[in-house]
């Protein structure tokens, strides 16, 4: 059965033995029994049981029937002309899966072919084995719930109780994802380290993974270059950009412009949040970094490079924008207005009770603010991939060449390298370190802004 129609089947069932349900528990109403919950509650109850255990074990079905189907093809008489293993063997099994499916246009193997009509048979029986399986689910959960519905039975209490524990799995699955990534992550590090020394990664200061000698692999993946290249374009560079404009809007949209004006102005600012990162990388390495290499060659430097790490850490600035300066306007516009009427009640002017009380109060929150952009300045990726430079240099001229923790780790994912060289764990490594830095970098700016929320509300 399609997959599709199987699952209307479900929640036809479902609102069948929702009506029923309700229909059953209005009769028991009307017939003089006080019931304990409403009847919309018991119909709820009963739907639930009939719907979830199906489409949970559709969803577990879904999973394995596919080994299942391999099984019984390799099993099957007509499977004995493949290959021992290997990729040869999983070509053939894919083509002819997509042949059985209608989706293929032509055999390459001939073995596909002939094995195309055992893989639909065995599909087919197992697609039917599965959506009798999951009908008859639906039933049971109907006929069980059914059974209880008693004017005493807490139909109420258990809806809650199901609704609470699928809050719980949908929060739950943020928290595993992250733990998932963090386990790989850290799994495939130790590979790494097992090969290269942690301190001649985080030590050393020559970076080039495209040579990598066997007696001394860590010679080469010095990883300073990387760290100082990510913090000089997006916590320096980005910063000098992103935290004056973002401050002084913030100050002009609370402070200063007309609530007509701010309608206006807050949306058009808070749009350069929503443009996606490769128009920026785009508008920096066509439009930003040309601009700024002439510039240079006017000022007297010839070398200088389009894929400079001013190229970069502009536009990325003006991307950060929005975030700092929406956690800015936040801030302001929390701190209570008693303290900036005080201020202007004692004499001082609009200028010195912006300086002196609202942003002085409101530090801890444009502080946060401002490490939160760091945290997102630090791990972008599409800007440097196309702005910045490939080449790994400690500089402090923003008109040379840089790169960046993430550029790094795109080049050496794209590549025909082994999984399990140097080369390839490295990037685990740098994804690890910048997975432990973003972390920390947004611990404490939730530790702030839970000081500041403390102190002001």
């Amino acid at each position: 059965m399609n997959p599709l129609a199987l699952l209307f089947l479900v929640l036809g069932l479902g609102l069948i033995a929702w009506l029923s349900a309700r229909a059953r528990a209005i009769a028991l109403d009307r017939g003089g029994a006080q019931l304990h919950s409403r009847p919309r509650q018991h119909a709820t109850y009963v739907a639930l049981w009939t719907v979830v255990p199906a489409l949970i074990f559709a969803a577990i079905w879904a999973a394995l029937s596919p080994s299942l189907v391999t099984a019984s093809v390799l099993a099957d008489p007509a499977a004995a002309v493949l290959p021992a293993g290997g990729f040869e063997r999983d070509s053939i099994l894919a083509e002819a899966r997509s042949l059985a499916l209608g989706r293929g246009y032509g055999a390459f193997y001939d073995e596909s072919e002939a094995l195309a009509p055992v893989f639909a048979q065995a599909q087919s029986f197992y697609r039917w084995i599965g959506a009798g399986i999951v009908v008859l689910l639906a039933v049971a959960g109907a006929a069980y719930a059914l059974s209880r519905i008693t004017p005493l039975f807490r139909a109420r209490a258990q809806v809650e109780r199901g609704v609470m524990l699928a809050l719980l799995v949908a929060s739950l699955i943020a928290i595993l994802t992250t733990l998932g990534i963090f386990l790989s992550l850290v799994f495939e590090s130790a590979r790494f380290f097992a090969i290269v020394p942690v301190t001649d990664f985080l030590f050393g200061t020559t970076w080039s993974p495209q040579v990598i000698s066997q007696r001394d692999p860590g010679a080469s993946l010095g990883a300073v270059p990387l760290f100082w290249g990510t913090f000089f374009i997006g916590a320096v560079i980005a910063m000098i950009v992103a935290i004056p404009l973002g401050l002084m809007s913030a100050v002009y949209l609370t402070q200063y412009a007309h609530p007509r004006v701010r309608r206006w102005v807050k949306p058009c600012l808070e749009i350069l949040a929503g443009v996606p990162t490769v128009v920026y990388g785009y508008f920096a390495a066509l439009t930003v970094g040309p601009a700024i290499r002439q510039i240079a060659v006017a000022l007297g430097m010839p070398y200088a490079s389009s894929e400079s790490a001013l190229s970069a850490g502009l536009v990325m600035g003006v991307m950060i924008i929005p975030f700092v300066s929406s956690m800015a306007d936040d801030s302001i516009a929390a701190v209570p207005t008693a303290m900036r009427d005080g201020s202007l009640a004692m004499g001082a002017t609009t200028n010195e009770t912006i300086r002196r009380v609202l942003l002085p109060a409101a530090l801890p929150g444009v502080v946060a603010g401002i490490l939160l952009a760091v945290s997102r300045a630090i791990g972008e990726t599409m800007i440097v991939v196309m702005a910045a430079s490939g080449a790994a240099t400690i500089t402090l001229n923003p008109f040379e060449s840089a790169t960046t923790v993430t550029k790094q780790i795109v080049d050496l994912l794209t590549g025909e390298a082994e999984f399990d060289s140097a080369k390839t764990l490295a990037a685990f490594a740098l994804g690890l370190t910048l997975f432990v830095i973003t972390f920390l970098l947004n611990i404490v700016a939730l530790r702030v802004v839970k000081r500041y929320r403390e102190a002001y509300e």
